[in-house]
């Protein structure tokens, strides 16, 4: 029974590795379940037996890599020895070294799939919202230790920052930065910004 069950796992695994992998390559529109079984070496039939359809393979899919990067940023954030200028930079850290390892591509592709498909759509909002949840509990934090936000409330800063970051990377995958603009060396910069603050702030 108990290896009947890791055979399971092992087999969910590979088929998520291998939808991973077409997506980089080929993109949702062009990705095939049955290129996903040949690449995970399982009968087709095996998609539909762990996930029921293409929707439920990239769904689950998604919940896997948001969920890794999440708990990611939860521990770079909770880094008490950091301060927040510093979690900034490795923050953009983290989106280079996702770029490069093609985390972004998929995470893009499978965002945009959910435009059309209201199922989709309604897992990767909760998927993302924890991300914006996170961000707002950063501000909060960024509030008692640095003082007022100015004009922003701290739900302000989680949806610029939430979405200066998926902006980000869609124009990254877009080409701006090939045509001159310079997005993620932008957001680098707010680093600078945030060590401008914590460098004033009177409750240093």
């Amino acid at each position: 029974m108990k290896q009947a069950t890791a055979k399971k796992a092992e087999t969910g695994v590979a088929l998520l590795d291998a939808a991973k992998k077409m997506l980089r390559q080929k993109g949702y529109s062009g990705l095939s379940t049955r290129d996903v079984a040949t690449e995970a070496g399982v009968p087709l039939s095996q998609i539909h037996y762990h996930f029921g359809s293409k929707q439920g393979l990239v769904l689950a899919l998604f919940e896997q890599l948001n969920t890794q990067l999440l708990d990611r940023q939860h521990a770079l954030f909770g880094d008490p020895t950091l301060e927040l200028s510093q979690q900034w930079d490795r923050a953009c850290d983290y989106l280079d070294e996702d770029i490069a390892s093609g985390y972004v591509r998929v995470l893009q592709e499978l965002i945009a799939a959910s435009w059309v498909e209201p199922e989709a759509a309604r897992i990767v909002r909760a998927g993302l919202m924890g991300w914006i949840e996170l961000i707002v509990g950063v501000a909060r934090k960024a509030e008692r230790d640095l003082g007022s936000l100015g004009p922003f409330s701290p739900e302000d800063i989680g949806a610029l920052v939430g979405n200066a970051f998926m902006g980000a990377e869609s124009l990254h995958l877009l080409g701006f930065e090939k045509r001159g603009s310079p997005v993620r060396g932008a957001l680098r910069r707010i680093g600078d910004l945030i060590r401008t603050f914590e460098a004033r702030s009177p409750k240093r």
